[in-house]
């Protein structure tokens, strides 16, 4: 059937372009299995904080205690000293016999061995006493193989596709479990590494199949998306609390990964990138299957006869004559603002969502307490997000939440220690709108950019909020210089952020742009229709 006399039934057409639009039960499914994998490969992200934490530990006195003596000896000296240090025993005392606070001499001494008040995390089963640094850099080499992997798998999913790239990442999630057999620290980081760069990839793809079959659903895609992160850390904690021992810890939640083998038959491949790297028949396969599943009333022979131009034609898919890539990334002043600044907002949104959450401690009254509260202002965000950016669009939104949140930041670092209520209210205001960027400017980042580069482009997107999300941990350091600087420069990046949004095109209801030259073309379609030009018809399918 050729394409001149499929376009001769203008219903039919529109009947199978429904298929994409109509958000029904696939979509529910695929959903569920995309943010299954987030939620379990979360609990693995932030395995850290709990498996490689601190300990109270001190220094093991040989001369007074043996293989089955306790932290909390009686015996140990009143005075205060540090836990790299163990006072020097008084000359004529015996060995083996038991030691007194009157056994030991006001001089300290260097420890050589250390007894630890539990074996909970690696601190004390790698013996990592009086060498903080190590325990720290284990979360910081996480992030940053993180980093790498997010950078990686953008590219990946583009050339080989959404759906394997899910798969292999988290099911390959499941290699820390070999982190219970590490003899030594080199060994555990070495682990950790490897680890950090397979899983790094879950989100990147399961966020951008979400996005590309949500049809006008994207924002609920990026909220669903986000829920699964919360629910996994939560979920992680509670674990965490009932099972303090850490590889007992790992084996529980390394080992369900194993499961997502079974998205080979499950999860289905995003159509509009098979259509897109010529896979016209499996396309048309799960086209199919989506009309049978979403009870869709389409001509299945005319999609049986439709072939690779008629699919790009119906779901105006662009022809490209090039595999893109970053090069023509370069060319395009277009597409190098979008990234650079759709990176710049995402790299606002991590360094400042994570920044107030762990400077939440800092506030006056309970840190638990405030700690809790920042983290609960996450779920209502997202909410709020969804409404707004369905409701009002995707730019206004987020420009207008980058700047009040700045501004309740700069407002928050110079209220007096007295007025604690009101400092924390501004305090926790911010951190509810930066939740409401979170993840307005993650969905909002996936329409920006053309299908063919999408993955390579919010990989990049995704190095830049892991960036933020490295560099926030280290602003409580900032308060040793003033107390009101870490509010003072979240405040200024989400002003900068704010600023920047001003420059970029509003997406909402739009569909999704397949190259990069279609989206020259509808930016100069678009200036072209700000100066009162008109267009033609054509022209203005290709508006964005």
């Amino acid at each position: 059937m050729d394409a001149e006399n499929f376009g001769s039934n203008q219903e039919d057409e529109i009947e199978i372009i429904e298929i994409m639009k109509k958000f029904g039960k696939y979509q529910k499914v695929q959903y569920f299995y995309a943010c299954l994998a987030a939620f379990f490969v979360t609990m693995i992200h932030v395995n850290y904080v709990f498996v490689a934490g601190d300990l109270n530990y001190r220094c093991r006195v040989p001369e007074c205690e043996n293989q089955y003596a306790v932290y909390n000896a009686t015996w140990w000296p009143n005075s205060t000293i540090d836990r790299c240090t163990r006072p020097k025993l008084k000359e004529g005392i015996i060995v083996g016999q038991p030691c007194t606070n009157e056994s030991f001499t006001d001089a300290v001494e260097e420890c050589t061995d250390w007894m630890y008040e539990t074996e909970n995390t690696v601190m004390a089963t790698l013996n990592l006493a009086c060498q903080p640094w190590k325990s720290n850099l284990i979360g910081t080499i996480h992030n940053m193989g993180t980093l790498f992997a997010m950078l990686m798998s953008g590219w990946l999913i583009d050339r080989f596709g959404r759906k394997p790239i899910l798969i292999i990442c988290s099911v390959g999630s499941c290699i820390g479990n070999l982190k219970v057999f590490a003899s030594s620290y080199s060994v555990y980081v070495f682990i950790e590494i490897i680890e950090a760069t397979i899983i790094g990839g879950t989100y990147t793809a399961a966020m951008v199949l979400m996005i590309e079959i949500a049809g006008k659903n994207r924002i609920l895609a990026g909220v669903l998306f986000a829920y699964a992160v919360y629910m996994g850390e939560s979920t992680f904690a509670c674990i965490a609390m009932f099972v303090p021992y850490w590889k007992d810890l790992i084996r529980i939640i390394y080992v369900p990964p194993i499961i997502f083998i079974s998205y080979i038959f499950l999860l289905k491949e995003s159509p509009r990138w098979q259509i897109l790297n010529g896979w016209t028949e499996d396309a048309k396969s799960i086209l199919l299957r989506i009309s049978t599943v979403n009870n869709i009333n389409i001509n299945k022979q005319k999609l049986a006869n439709m072939n690779e131009e008629d699919l790009k034609k119906q779901f105006k898919i662009e022809n490209y004559e090039h595999k893109e890539s970053y090069r023509d990334v370069l060319k395009s002043k277009e597409i190098l603002k979008r990234v650079l600044i759709g990176a710049f907002c995402r790299f606002t949104a991590s360094f400042i969502y994570y920044g107030l959450m762990l400077n939440s401690v800092y506030l006056p009254g309970n840190k638990h307490t405030n700690f809790m509260l920042s983290t609960v202002m996450s779920f209502p965000g997202e909410l709020i997000s969804m409404y707004l950016m369905n409701r009002i669009g995707r730019k206004l939104p987020m420009m207008y939440g980058y700047f009040i949140c700045g501004l309740l930041c700069v407002a928050s670092a110079w209220i007096p220690e007295g007025y604690v209520w009101l400092k924390i209210s501004l305090f926790l205001f911010g951190k509810l709108l930066v939740s409401v960027c979170f993840t307005g400017v993650v969905t909002y980042t996936m329409e920006l950019f053309p299908t063919s580069i999408r993955g390579t482009l919010i990989g990049v997107c995704a190095v830049a909020s892991r960036t933020g999300s490295i560099l926030a941990p280290l602003t409580p350091i900032l308060k040793t210089v003033s107390l009101i600087l870490p509010s003072m420069f979240f405040g200024c990046f989400a002003i900068i952020a704010g600023a920047l949004l001003t420059l970029m095109p509003e997406t909402k209801d739009l569909p999704l742009m397949d190259t990069v030259e279609q989206i020259e073309r509808s930016t100069k379609l678009r200036e072209t229709r700000r100066r009162g030009i008109n267009t033609t018809d054509e022209e203005s399918n290709d508006l964005m």
